[in-house]
């Protein structure tokens, strides 16, 4: 059973607040999926077919598992080995982004310790911590991984379709 539209808005702003700040509470409590019509109407712009493509529910929405890395308390040191385990990083995470697996990922402001995100398109903790443990820098030991359940908009099932049509530059 899903939540209520105004309860799902309610739990997201609430986590997105405390985990991420502002800026990810207003992308998530801005999303596309929010917007659509109450009192069980099917909404005017509904594409059937983007639905089902991105695993939405009746609202629009979808269970991922949101992942923040945290700082380690044993840090790689600077050098060779440090480049080598980020580049495999990103490789990583371009991976997991083109099988389908990895909604969202990006950097945070270190506040607390918290470096980045994951937003995983699974809903089984124990897959997400599978798909975490192929990341170097987890592997390896220079970040933590702390795991939440969240229910969000479907539409970040797009952002990696469309990310590339805005990007300037690559990483």
């Amino acid at each position: 059973m899903h939540p209520h539209p105004s309860e799902a808005r309610a739990v997201m702003r609430s986590i997105a607040t405390r985990i991420a700040g502002p800026a990810l509470a207003l992308t998530l409590a801005c999303g596309g999926a929010l917007g659509q019509a109450q009192n069980g109407a099917t909404a005017p712009a509904y594409d059937a077919a983007l639905a089902q493509s991105s695993g939405a529910d009746d609202y629009g929405m979808r269970r991922y598992v949101l992942v923040i890395l945290k700082s380690s308390p044993t840090p790689l040191p600077s050098g060779p080995s440090r480049d080598e385990m980020f580049k495999g990083h990103f490789a990583n995470i371009k991976r997991l982004a083109a099988e389908g697996k990895l909604a969202l990922a990006g950097p945070l402001d270190g506040a607390e310790g918290r470096r980045g995100i994951f937003v995983l398109a699974v809903s089984d903790l124990e897959e997400a911590k599978r798909l975490v443990a192929t990341d170097p820098v987890v592997a390896q030991g220079e970040m933590l991984a702390e795991y939440h359940r969240f229910y969000g908009s479907a539409a970040l099932m797009q952002v990696n379709e469309l990310h590339p049509r805005l990007a300037r530059k690559n990483f």
